[in-house]
């Protein structure tokens, strides 16, 4: 009897790890840091934060729709069906209570996103021209981040074994991202550009052989996700440009966005971006055509 319960122990602890390997380290993170605000909500009000109710979720989610957007209420709520799952518990993420309450609240606030400014091309050249001759390696990140379609968790976990050069530009190794937690893994092919001084492949040869002499192994670029982030924003503030616009994801969307524009099909956008659905690969091309199909334009005052 004690060898049968020590069999289903193991098998116990055996499917948590499971669970927690199908996510992303960067994931489980945010699925942690999301739960100990639920944790403090419940601590505050005397409630029991695991195993919850659909009721506590749903005064939760109230509480957060005073100062939060909506996107952060689902992201909370997916958050806290995860961990649930990974100690074990079930929760009804779609009981009637918690699902009429977002119903509610979206129709209150509105769920548009306040979306960050993409960078497109005029503004990639004016950043770039900002950065000093000496700061390669920033020139490079910011270069590679838009032509390549970053995200970046993925643009900061590039490795040197993960870059090859080849005749036509340079193929990149994406192991895991958002979209591949099986790390099946996507290669990225990113082709030279005529304007040598905006080519992220000439570049990104520049920057590794200046660092070849110190150390070419490891990550290539040896910064925090956040860092991109704070990166761009340094050098669009440089630029003349308002920074706050502007986030690492602003890189991403960019090239999606200039893609778009210069008639790139949703497929290859895709392909490029390993976006799994179209939903905002669709937005991005309605936003580059907001001016290039415009009603208005076959009107003449």
């Amino acid at each position: 009897m004690n060898k049968l319960i020590t069999d289903v122990k193991s098998l116990e602890i055996e499917t948590l790890n499971n669970l927690k390997n199908s996510k992303a380290n960067n994931t489980l993170r945010a699925y942690q840091s999301d739960f100990r605000d639920f944790s403090a909500f419940c601590a505050k009000n005397s409630f029991s934060p695991i195993p919850t109710q659909p009721k506590i979720i749903a005064l939760y989610i109230t509480h957060l729709s005073k100062s939060s957007k909506f996107s952060t209420l689902k992201r909370r709520i997916a958050s806290i069906s995860v961990i649930h799952k990974l100690k074990g518990h079930y929760l009804d993420t779609k009981h009637p209570i918690i699902m009429e309450n977002l119903h509610g609240i979206k129709r209150t606030l509105g769920s548009r996103q306040k979306a960050k400014k993409p960078i497109l091309i005029n503004d990639l050249k004016l950043i770039i021209k900002a950065i000093d001759q000496d700061k390669i390696r920033d020139k490079a990140l910011i270069l590679l981040g838009f032509a390549g379609g970053f995200r970046r968790s993925e643009l900061v976990s590039i490795l040197h074994e993960d870059i090859e050069f080849v005749h036509e530009g340079v193929k990149i190794l994406i192991k895991r991202s958002k979209t591949d937690q099986s790390g099946e893994g996507i290669v990225k092919a990113i082709p030279y550009f005529d304007n040598k001084e905006y080519c992220p492949v000439i570049t990104l040869k520049n920057f590794i052989n200046q660092k070849s002499s110190k150390n070419n192994e490891g990550k290539v670029f040896e910064i925090s996700d956040k860092s991109v982030a704070l990166i761009l924003k340094k050098y669009a503030q440089k630029a003349g440009l308002d920074s706050s616009r502007y986030s690492g994801h602003s890189l991403r969307s960019g090239f999606a966005t200039t893609a778009a524009e210069f008639g790139a099909e949703e497929r290859n956008i895709m392909a490029m971006t390993g976006h799994k659905t179209t939903q905002m690969v669709r937005r991005y091309i309605q936003e580059a055509n907001l001016f290039k199909n415009n009603a208005l334009n076959n009107i003449k005052i």
